[in-house]
């Protein structure tokens, strides 16, 4: 198959992408498992796209319950290299309101519940993730926002939490104390994965409300985020598609060299079965 220029993951009410051609699904098989759907790949702007609804279509999959191993893993058997996640977040900061886009570069992991590497059983390897966010990727991002004159904040920490509750008052309030700027659950381990697997990763948070924390706003309910993320998903369309328009075809970043000096186990040791799992992550590496 010919390789995809770049993966894009719709969070919560972005389960499709108009305007791609050519249109085809794939099903990819993992050793993880399943991706959360099929891969609908297309053309947009003579750029070859993967698209993936993390909760599926119809939003049948939680947070805790994302294959997220599986999710990125395929977008690397696809040939991927960069991948923009759209996420609907509260916001956790005044000047961050509901309609808002911020592009994330931190995130702060508060799950419990989740496998966040592809390494274990015999291969060890520890990536840096001191700037977990491509800086290629998020400049595009926030250059494409601008000049389509969105409410754009560049930068900024998305705690991520397990779910699939909202956060308690108590909670909410503690969380700002710590600086973060946003509140998600999707985002980790899918950026840590990325990484491993050295695919470019960048985040556009679609602000949807100001959680719990806010004593001016009404308590944050579904109903409520559902509204303002319907309003916000034509905006991160229009982002997409000026982004995809504008896609240099190399890579100026370090993301694609995340793992040259990560892996720490003894080649000779390491199980022929997990080689053979992990090749196209970590093949060009134990040659």
């Amino acid at each position: 198959m010919e390789k995809v220029d770049l993966g894009i993951i719709g969070g919560s009410g972005l389960y499709d992408m108009e305007g791609l051609v050519n249109l085809q699904p794939v099903t990819v098989e993992t050793p993880f498992g399943s991706p959360s759907d099929e891969y609908m790949i297309g053309e947009l702007n003579g750029k070859r796209i993967a698209f993936l609804p993390r909760h599926a279509r119809g939003h049948r999959i939680m947070p805790s319950e994302i294959n997220f191993r599986a999710n990125i893993y395929g977008f690397k058997k696809l040939g991927v290299e960069r991948i923009i996640s759209v996420s609907a977040v509260g916001s956790m900061k005044e000047n961050i309101r509901p309609g808002d886009i911020v592009i994330v570069s931190q995130f702060f992991d508060k799950t419990t519940k989740r496998v966040s590497t592809f390494f274990g059983q015999g291969l060890v390897a520890h990536v840096g993730m001191s700037d977990p966010v491509c800086p290629e990727l998020s400049k595009l991002l926030l250059a494409a926002g601008k000049k389509l004159k969105f409410n754009m904040h560049q930068g900024g920490t998305y705690l991520c939490i397990e779910g699939p509750q909202f956060s308690t008052r108590g909670e909410s309030h503690v969380y700002r104390q710590w600086g973060v700027d946003v509140i998600g659950m999707t985002n980790i381990p899918e950026a840590k994965l990325a990484r491993e697997a050295e695919i470019c990763y960048a985040t556009i948070a679609l602000a949807t409300d100001y959680d719990c924390w806010r004593s001016s706003e009404a308590a944050v309910t579904a109903d409520a985020v559902v509204k303002v993320l319907m309003e916000n998903v034509s905006k991160s369309k229009a982002l997409l598609k000026e982004v995809i328009a504008k896609l240099p075809t190399g890579r100026d970043c370090h993301c694609g060299q995340a793992l040259e000096n990560a892996i720490i186990t003894d080649r000779n040791k390491i199980p022929a079965k997990i080689k053979s799992q992990l090749d196209i992550i970590v093949g060009k590496y134990l040659k």
